[in-house]
């Protein structure tokens, strides 16, 4: 067997067992068709600890914990966990805000679209289009010269800053005092949630797996588009296929684009939602999973990029921004158009830097 087709093959294994983890994830008490969902798990995590006070949004989330001790994990064992940093940490910030505020538009990052459609919510496949559209956008930056800047080798501290955090935020969760905040029970998603060691358990074995592979839905269409390569993509395949199967096993499949679990059916929205996901996701070089395992690995940029994303997840719940199963909010509107213009801006202004 050559290296592409071995690669292509531990993908697409890493892809099954994803699949099965996150479908069986809402057997274990997650909110349906979201056994993972790093937007909305880390929004939960921010409300857990106070960043905002939206009541049924206030959970520390264990995968998100496990992700990135997982990746960083993974990262020691295999010699590949290098602190780096340094590249324009103050415009990966803005992207990752905006990046949250489209993924609070469609209730979901690219990993939850997946398993949306895993589930039969078909308004998940006009946000696919629209995700495809954002990163389309991105490509013609990159192609014309869109670029951060290079990295730098940092020290070992800054590289296990975040994991050091979650280790911290694990242990607030455990003890749970009271300046931390918990869903009441049936008051929302925040109050669905598996065992705390399942949920730790899992975001270990997918922070590993998507360490092991540079699991990346952007970096998969990305790379279908510039280089014709599909490896990465097809991991996600496999674990479209594999919640899918999951949740017909377990009764969860319900084909429609009306009566889904946490979702609306506006199109419109749903697209330009993941449209400014895909568009600055690719700019900022990877999805939210992406982000979540580098930080594990030691990079700073993505640290920084996960930050971003919880305070722009707190943001959008302290000023009205977030969708709920009922629509779209006014305000929710007007920043993603915001959010669309400020991302085409950073583009061009570092295009144009590279040119110059």
């Amino acid at each position: 067997m050559t290296s592409t087709k071995k690669d292509k093959l531990i993908i697409i294994i890493a892809g099954l067992v994803i699949g099965v983890i996150a479908a069986s994830l809402v057997l274990f008490g997650n909110p349906k068709n979201m056994g993972f969902c790093i937007a909305c798990f880390l929004r939960d995590t921010a409300g857990g600890l106070g960043l905002h006070r939206a009541a049924p949004v206030q959970y520390i989330r264990p995968e998100i914990i496990g992700i990135v001790l997982g990746a960083m994990l993974c990262a020691f064992a295999k010699k590949e966990f290098s602190p780096r940093g340094g590249s324009a940490p103050m415009t990966r910030f803005v992207l990752a805000f905006f990046a949250m505020v489209g993924c609070l538009m469609f209730l979901g990052c690219p990993f939850r679209m997946i398993l949306r459609l895993a589930g039969g919510d078909l308004n998940a496949l006009v946000g696919f289009v629209g995700f495809v559209a954002g990163i389309l956008v991105g490509v013609v930056f990159l192609k014309n010269g869109f670029s951060l800047k290079r990295t730098y080798k940092m020290n070992t501290g800054e590289g296990l800053a975040l994991p050091i955090i979650e280790v911290i935020i694990f242990a607030l969760l455990l003890a749970a005092p009271a300046f931390i905040f918990f869903s009441e029970e049936g008051a929302g998603p925040g109050a669905m949630h598996a065992n705390v060691w399942i949920s730790l358990f899992a975001g270990l074995v997918v922070g590993a797996l998507a360490q092991r592979t540079r699991l990346c839905m952007v970096g998969g269409i990305r790379d279908v588009v510039l280089f014709k390569e599909s490896r990465l993509l097809l991991g996600f395949a496999a674990i479209l296929v594999a919640a899918f199967v999951t949740n017909l096993v377990l009764g969860f499949v319900n084909f429609g684009f009306t009566e889904q679990p946490v979702a609306f059916n506006d199109g419109l929205w749903n697209f330009l939602g993941l449209f400014l996901v895909g568009f600055a996701c690719c700019l900022l070089g990877g999805c939210p999973l992406r982000q979540l395992v580098m930080s594990g690995e030691g990079n700073t940029d993505s640290a920084i990029v996960v930050i971003g994303l919880m305070v722009g997840a707190a943001f959008c719940h302290n000023f009205g921004l977030a969708s709920s199963g009922e629509g779209p909010t006014a305000a929710g509107k007007i920043a993603v158009i915001i959010g669309i213009v400020v991302v085409a801006v950073i583009g061009a202004i570092n295009t144009a830097r590279k040119e110059a």
